[in-house]
């Protein structure tokens, strides 16, 4: 059924407009913008469009707030935090990865985001063998959208050995094993699951890392699937610098750009250990740069220099990572605080056309867009309509306007200002709730109280 919405305010792709009127066809995308008196009666007060969560580990949201001890020894970092990880994976089962996917979704579409990228590296069963149904986890994952309603796009990770140097998989991670004849038949089982979501669920691949991945199986995955997503964790480490350098001979980014065909399909997530030829090469290969400043921060991964790598017309977009916190807001504002911090600057990502919070806002939903293959990203006629809706009440955003709006949003927002969300068209959060809270609040806290007893 076609959709009509009446905004005071839009953030089209050629910038703001007042009083339109937004027609949404039953495909999900955006038919008509179109002007309408300002005496009609209005639907939203400020329409934006909505940014994709570009990279997510669902299963972690489960743990947030376990990991905030210090690790044996007095010192804590991202590996002492991964073996914590990996002793949690032993105890989560496919109806665990249901109800915590689902929960993720609904918060991540409460925070303004219009889709999600599953990064989805846990396929077996603990011993490490697969389930009977191959894409079991992926599949609950898809159960998940079907509940949700949030666009998804969904990549199986391929992860087959435990170092650069080839060794083999750790006991924690034998639920992530898969040599690339299993990844392709996961793949194929994944593209099977998908097709029981509307035709905006995406399938993309995921090579974990240089670390879980050789040089050899890149090549062949890069064959598997064409023309679609390809998403995989880079230099987030100075210890996986170390590590690729001395095996590889180069950095991480350095020897991805010279040994893979990075294109736009291509999202590499983190890059916080780039030094300026790799940030500089890698803006220029058009993929996308996957930040995740929350989780970034929170295990202490480093800065990614985004002030030069938008000064060279590079992309980016933002994710929820380990989901210790889902806050589109949150993501864009610590980017940008990081930047001013290392830098002793003020408004380090602004241009001298947009401001701060319209430029972060803008360049995320358009990069996170195409990391997600979505088609989305922009209000304009014939893209897919992922939408967030802002209200003109909320007490920092009274009496703002155009960039000031998204500024004081970012920045100063004190209270709730997301109102409504669209995930291609369908009309998932209305007065600042998720359509199936409820329920899928209550599987949720069922399977973390479960945990008790378990972990």
């Amino acid at each position: 059924m076609m959709q009509k919405v009446n905004c005071r305010s839009v953030l089209a792709a050629d910038g703001w407009r007042s009083d339109q009127s937004i027609t949404i066809d039953e495909s999900g995308r955006i038919a008509a913008i179109e002007p309408v008196a300002n005496t009609v009666a209005m639907d939203v007060d400020i329409l934006i469009p909505a940014p994709a969560n570009l990279h997510s580990h669902a299963f972690q949201r489960a743990m947030a707030g376990m990991t905030e001890r210090r690790g044996p020894g007095g010192q804590d970092s991202f590996w002492t935090w991964r073996e914590l990880m990996y002793r949690f994976l032993d105890a989560i089962t496919p109806d665990d990865v249901e109800a915590i996917a689902s929960f993720v979704q609904m918060e991540s579409l409460e925070a303004g985001f219009g889709s999600l990228v599953e990064f989805h590296y846990l396929h077996h069963q603990p011993s490490g063998r697969p389930y009977d149904n191959l894409a079991e986890m992926g599949e609950r994952i898809v159960t998940a959208a079907s509940l949700t309603g949030c666009g998804l796009t969904l990549l199986p990770v391929l992860y087959h050995q435990g170092g650069c140097d080839g060794r083999a998989l750790g006991p924690g991670q034998a639920r992530f094993g898969c040599n690339v004849d299993l990844y392709q038949r996961l793949v194929e089982s994944s593209r099977t699951a998908l097709a029981t979501l509307p035709d905006d669920a995406r399938l993309g691949l995921a090579p974990h890392s240089l670390r879980a991945v050789s040089p050899d199986s890149f090549r062949q995955m890069e064959q598997i699937v064409s023309n679609s997503p390809i998403h995989v964790h880079i230099a987030e480490q100075t210890a996986e610098v170390d590590e690729v350098r001395a095996i590889y001979g180069a950095r991480p980014v350095e020897w991805l750009l010279a040994n893979a065909t990075v294109d736009p399909c291509w999202c590499l997530i983190h890059a916080t250990q780039m030094v300026p030829n790799e940030t500089l090469g890698l803006a220029k290969t058009g993929a996308v740069a996957g930040l995740c400043p929350i989780t970034e921060a929170n295990l202490g991964d480093g800065i990614f220099d985004g002030v030069h790598f938008l000064k060279a017309k590079g992309r980016f977009g933002v994710g929820s990572d380990s989901n210790i916190h889902i806050d589109l807001v949150g993501e864009l504002r610590q980017l940008d605080y990081s930047q001013r911090l290392r830098d002793h600057s003020r408004a380090a990502l602004a241009s001298e056309a947009r401001s701060t919070g319209r430029r972060l806002l803008e360049d995320a939903a358009k990069g996170g867009a195409q990391a997600a293959a979505r088609g989305a990203g922009v209000i304009e006629v014939g893209a897919m309509a992922d939408l967030t809706a802002l209200d003109g009440n909320a007490i920092d955003l009274i009496g703002k306007e155009r960039d000031m709006l998204l500024d004081s949003w970012i920045f100063a927002g004190s209270e709730p200002a997301i109102r409504h969300v669209w995930s291609a068209g369908r009309h998932v959060v209305r007065d600042g709730r998720h359509i199936a809270r409820e329920t899928v609040r209550q599987r949720y806290a069922k399977t973390i109280q479960s945990f008790k007893g378990r972990i």
